[in-house]
Order: structure tokens, then sequence, then C-alpha cells
């Protein structure tokens, strides 16, 4: 398939799906939601694909929401506009697309540098297995935008790393590091920038070799009781908490200001650069 947000592609039994807005750090907008959930359809239709990367193209993962494309300011009322389901479908469309990558039947690897930040970090937490370079920057700066982590971010990281710790890097925004995260046990490997190919290639190789049915059956038997031990924790909201947002004084005023800091000198980029 052709993608405007993307590029795909497969040899033998891995797959590589690839983030290609490297102008602006591979920052998701709409199209990107569309297309991810559409190479992920793709990707299932080829059994022989057993692997699949998920990976930045240029000097990034991903630099999450794109502001000058945002889901949120496609679902903000006004007069003339979208009604209200077709708003809350918009505000939805980032727990689909992180819901079909991680539904995908093939084992997902995400080959992570540069910046992962708020919903690239999310793109991570869909993926199975996660090696990020060493200097990569990680962050959650979705409070300080005004509104709250979605796209099925929060049940994602507190599987992953525990609410206590989902809790203060989602409320205070701060940066951390991959060692960090790999010491939450939200990262299998930190590599050195200039090994993260090699890595990537290895595990993908690694797994590619084994026998596929005991494979699939891991990764959905593991899921399965990821999700059972979360029973409760569920994003389907998301979207409906996404559209709150925009009604708030004071969310509207943390997003300007972080549009004047993120947008005020190159304004091509993503959610925090």
């Amino acid at each position: 398939m052709e993608y405007e947000t993307l590029r795909t592609r497969s040899e033998g039994a891995i797959g590589r799906l690839t983030l290609a807005r490297p102008d602006r750090l591979n920052a998701i907008g709409l199209s990107m939601m569309r297309e991810i959930r559409a190479a992920a359809q793709a990707f299932d239709a080829q059994p022989q694909v057993r692997v699949v990367v998920v990976e930045g193209e240029g000097r990034s993962f991903c630099a999450g929401a794109d502001l000058k494309d945002s889901p949120v300011a496609e679902a903000t009322p006004r007069e003339g506009g979208p009604s209200w389901a077709e708003r809350r479908e918009v505000g939805q469309m980032g727990l689909r697309m992180a819901d079909a990558l991680e539904g995908m039947r093939a084992v997902t690897i995400a080959r992570v540098h540069g910046h992962a930040v708020g919903g690239g970090l999310v793109l991570m937490a869909a993926c199975d297995l996660r090696v990020v370079a060493e200097d990569t920057v990680l962050s959650i700066p979705e409070v300080d935008l005004g509104i709250p982590l979605a796209w099925g971010g929060i049940p994602r990281l507190v599987r992953e790393i525990g609410p206590a710790l989902t809790k203060e890097l989602v409320m205070t925004c701060r940066r951390f590091t991959p060692r960090e995260a790999r010491a939450a046990g939200f990262v299998n490997r930190v590599v050195a920038p200039e090994r993260l190919d090699a890595e990537v290639d290895a595990l993908a190789a690694t797994l590619a070799a084994k026998p596929s049915v005991p494979v699939t059956i891991t990764k959905e038997h593991v899921n399965a009781i990821a999700r059972h031990n979360g029973e409760g924790s569920t994003a389907f909201a998301d979207g409906d908490a996404l559209l709150a947002s925009v009604f708030d004084p004071e969310s509207l005023e943390a997003a300007r200001n972080y549009r004047k800091r993120a947008l005020g000198g190159a304004g091509s980029q993503g959610a925090d650069n």
C-alpha cells in the first residue's frame, strides 16, 4: 500500500513500519493515525511476516501529537463544525490507532531514538518489545498542554510501570532517561546509538527464526494476563476526556502557553521540542 505519512516494507519474515515525517520529528496527525491502523491491518494480511519493527525516520522516533494537526483542535466545537458524534470519533482515533498496533499478530519491536514524547511513548507502549538508544529523550507533556494523556496511554503505562510512577511521570511532565525506563520495566534494552540498528536487527532475526505458533500464543497469552490484571483499567472514554478538556479555561491557557514555547522557534515540530 502507498501511504502519505508512513513507509512499510517486508523482507521474508521481518517487516518495517516507518513513521515518515522527519521534518516534523514524526509527529502524529490525523492522517498518520489512520495510516498506522491501515498498516497494522495490512501486516496482519501477510502471514509470512512474524516480526514488525516500528521506527521513526530522521532525527527522532516520534515527537507526539502534531500541534498543527491536532485531534483536540479538530474536536473543538465551532459554529457549522462537525457534530458531537463526529468530534468524538476524532477524539477516539488515537486510541484505535494504538489498539490496532498492539493487536497485531506479528511481534512488534519499537526502535526508539531521538525523542519519544507523549503519543510517541504510547506507540512504544503498544509495541511488544522496546529497544532504545541511550541518548533518547522521553517525556509525557500532555498535562502541560492542558489535556489528559489519551490514546490508551494511562492503562498501558499502569500495566507496564505501575500506578505510582505513571502518576509521577504524567502529572509532572518531567523528562526521564531510557535507563530509568528500563529500571521500571518499560524498556527491554538500552544501547549506544551506534549499536541501535544492530541490536534491533539481531532481536528481530532471533524472533523470526523461532516457530511462529508458540511465539504467537505466548504474545496473546501474556497480553491476556496483562488485560486481566488490569481489569477495570479501560480507555474506552479517552475521546470524551479529550473533548472535555477543550472547555476548561485553565487547560486552554496552558495549551496556548505550551504552543508559544513549542512553536515559537522553528514552528514545525510536534509536541515537545
